[in-house]
């Protein structure tokens, strides 16, 4: 009796080990539950620009940008836009993103001429390199590398940002027959141009864009400039003006910028760091093929709806001019060694693309 209760105990105590160890076999052969990765740090940056918000072209590029780095980047780099105004004044903006006030910006860089003379250059020079040829010398010409070099000291990171290709020459309500009627002439222009045209007797004046048709028509400006019919046709200043002047010379193929605050740009990992700059140039390009295929239409709504008439500059005063400028841009480079570094490496480029382009684009372009 003893002995059959006694193995009843030890038979229980075996089975109870046997389930135990199965229960472990089965809990250490469990595969583990998976353990979810924590969803990516989202990003948030402030891009401020010259241009009035959502303005067809160049305020509408800046918009096109945020939304392809954030489409790139699986909504890791947001970046909200502000226009003209809106955050920081339209002239400040280069000011913002050095101050780190906002992480980018968007504008055109002869608007900081004042603060850094050199970069003008990376806009635009009076008879100088056409879109095509700009963006060239920036890529593969050593212009990036200068460019860099010019706003290291601001703690700024400079791309191209779009171009709006050969600009008109302006908007007159005289017509322009010699240069002397461009004497005391107050005109909306900045850059170079403007110190060219000041140097011809008439008086620059520098507006952001979205000032100059109430200073056209109540007087404060005689003349304006502003980009070509696209965007000229959008501001209303076939209202203000009857002659519109063909070709731009001051601004033979305007790039414009965007501006990365360094510390910024250099935090980003490395991947949206070139989704940034892959997003930057699909812009550059995207910008220059809406300006071409945009201005045509313009043209002949300016023309075949608001009568305006298109006159082009007389020979001689374009011959002019053009000596006017060279003269002008030398001497600035000559009294700037950081303007002389830049304007060697421009005026290198330019020399050896135009005898190129003398037998290809322009000597198609005629044959055409």
């Amino acid at each position: 009796m003893k002995f059959r209760y006694l193995m009843s105990i030890v038979g229980a105590g075996l089975l109870g080990s046997m389930l135990v160890g199965c229960s472990q076999d089965k809990q250490e052969t469990a595969p583990a539950k998976a353990v979810e990765a924590p969803a990516p740090k989202t990003i948030n940056w402030k891009l401020v620009t010259t241009w009035p918000k959502n303005f067809p072209g160049l305020g509408e590029a800046p918009e096109h940008f945020a939304k392809e780095v954030d489409r790139m980047s699986n909504g890791r780099l947001k970046i909200k836009v502000y226009g003209a105004g809106e955050l920081v004044p339209a002239l400040e903006v280069f000011d913002a993103v050095s101050q780190g006030t906002a992480e980018a910006g968007h504008g055109a860089a002869y608007y900081w001429k004042g603060k850094v003379p050199a970069a003008q250059f990376f806009a635009t020079v009076p008879f100088g390199l056409n879109a095509q040829e700009l963006n060239s010398w920036v890529s593969y010409g050593g212009g990036l590398e200068l460019w860099e070099e010019v706003y290291e000291p601001f703690g700024v990171i400079p791309m191209l940002g779009g171009n709006t290709g050969v600009q008109m020459g302006g908007w007159f309500n005289k017509e322009i027959n010699s240069l002397e009627d461009l004497q005391g002439l107050k005109m909306r222009i900045p850059g170079l141009g403007g110190e060219v045209l000041q140097r011809a007797g008439g008086t620059p004046v520098q507006l952001p864009g979205g000032e100059i048709f109430t200073a056209l028509q109540t007087g404060t400006i005689d003349a304006t400039e502003w980009v070509g019919p696209y965007n000229d046709l959008a501001f209303g200043l076939h209202k203000a003006a009857k002659y519109y002047y063909y070709p731009g010379w001051h601004e033979p193929g305007t790039a414009l910028e965007f501006t990365f605050n360094k510390k910024a740009f250099e935090a980003l990992p490395e991947d949206l760091q070139a989704i940034v700059e892959i997003a930057a140039k699909a812009i550059n390009q995207d910008m220059l093929d809406e300006y071409t295929a945009r201005n045509n239409s313009a043209l002949e709504e300016l023309v075949n709806n608001h009568g305006i008439e298109v006159r082009r500059y007389p020979d001689e005063v374009l011959a002019q001019l053009k000596v006017i400028s060279k003269q002008t841009v030398k001497e600035i480079a000559d009294n700037d060694p950081a303007v002389k570094k830049v304007y060697d490496s421009f005026e290198s480029f330019r020399a050896k693309v135009e005898k190129y382009h003398e037998i290809s684009e322009k000597a198609y372009i005629n044959a055409r």
